[in-house]
């Protein structure tokens, strides 16, 4: 088997949450790669300084480096990892997850071409990145983010009530505040309606977040729980009806994925790759951006509607048996040998 040099953000430890990331490198694991990986680094710096190091230290033991790339500060890690690779005539494969590199693939024409043109194969866990990146003449291979299937319990939901459960990063991109917006709006309908928030601390979009809810009078309406394992969230999914995503800018996040195998139907904002992910009205409802009044509405339908509801649950975990890995690995088989 290839000796992987997996280089990504390896930091549950400190977060407790378990990304894309980490269920790929699991996952290749046991079908008997040999990986190394970097890094666990809590500080950017540290982070990327042990990057480098890794592919200094280990490059005359690895075929092949895996590199996850974003559209934020870690498309400077991969810019930095990638040349090092080239330096040392490594092979490397860059994951494309940031919904915003079609704009780093504009703005930064000439850092990009650096990073995508000289790697070996470029993988794009959507249909939506592997479009833009064919557009600028890129070749791409689409492989989907992959969950084990078989570790999510599909429940139907006979009736949809107005619990709503909100999952993402406290993040400017991923607007939490909009939940808020929507919770307080669909109480002058349902007086008994309520949202949990589950996740990591990014930003000040926390502290907003609570400060809208004291703001709004809505204490006991609105749960924080902070980060939760993966199981911790399965488990309390159970006592919510609909997933709610309000994000900004978006790629094929596996939250949402997660959600559609577990059986909740979906409400996201049409951005980026989630078109991709989830026809419209077949699969779960997408709304435009920050348009709070069309999410209410698609929760009121759903609610009103549970038949309904339960169509697009069904089919969206009909959607997402497709990216379990018993049918994923083959893909990345491919790629990797």
């Amino acid at each position: 088997m290839k000796r992987i040099l997996y280089i990504g953000n390896f930091i549950s430890n400190h977060t407790r949450y378990v990304g894309a990331s980490e269920v790929l490198l699991y996952l290749l694991e046991k079908e008997g790669y040999n990986i190394q990986k970097a890094s666990h680094k809590k500080n950017k710096f540290l982070r990327l300084l042990d990057m480098m190091l890794k592919v200094i230290s280990l490059r005359k033991s690895i075929d092949v480096i895996i590199i996850d790339t974003f559209s934020t500060t870690n498309f400077y890690y991969a810019l930095m990892v990638s040349q090092l690779s080239r330096l040392f005539k490594i092979p490397y494969i860059p994951i494309l997850h940031g919904g915003n590199l079609p704009k780093r693939l504009k703005n930064d024409a000439y850092l990009s071409s650096l990073i995508f043109k000289n790697a070996k194969t470029l993988v794009a866990p959507s249909h939506y990145l592997k479009y833009e990146f064919e557009k600028k003449a890129y070749s791409v291979q689409y492989i989907p983010n992959t969950i084990p299937i078989g570790d999510y319990k599909y429940q139907n939901r006979k009736l949809i009530k107005p619990k709503l459960l909100w999952l993402r990063a406290f993040e400017k991109t991923y607007n939490p505040t909009m939940a808020i917006e929507v919770l307080r709006k669909l109480l002058n309908e349902y007086p008994s309606a309520s949202l949990c928030m589950v996740g990591p601390t990014r930003d000040e979009t926390l502290e907003l977040s609570k400060d809208l809810v004291k703001r709004y009078q809505l204490e006991s309406q609105v749960q924080f729980t902070g980060v939760l394992s993966k199981k911790e969230w399965h488990t309390l999914s159970e006592k919510f009806d609909i997933f709610i995503n309000t994000t900004t800018v978006d790629n094929t996040p596996v939250s949402v994925i997660e959600a559609m195998a577990l059986g909740l139907p979906i409400i996201s904002t049409k951005v980026g790759g989630m078109p991709y992910l989830i026809e419209h009205q077949k699969e779960g409802v997408l709304v435009t951006s920050r348009d709070v009044n069309a999410m209410v509405a698609a929760i009121i339908t759903m609610i009103e509607n549970p038949v309904y509801a339960n169509y697009l649950a069904m089919n969206a975990r009909k959607k997402v048996e497709q990216f379990d890995w018993k049918v994923v690995k083959e893909a990345w088989n491919k790629v990797l040998n």
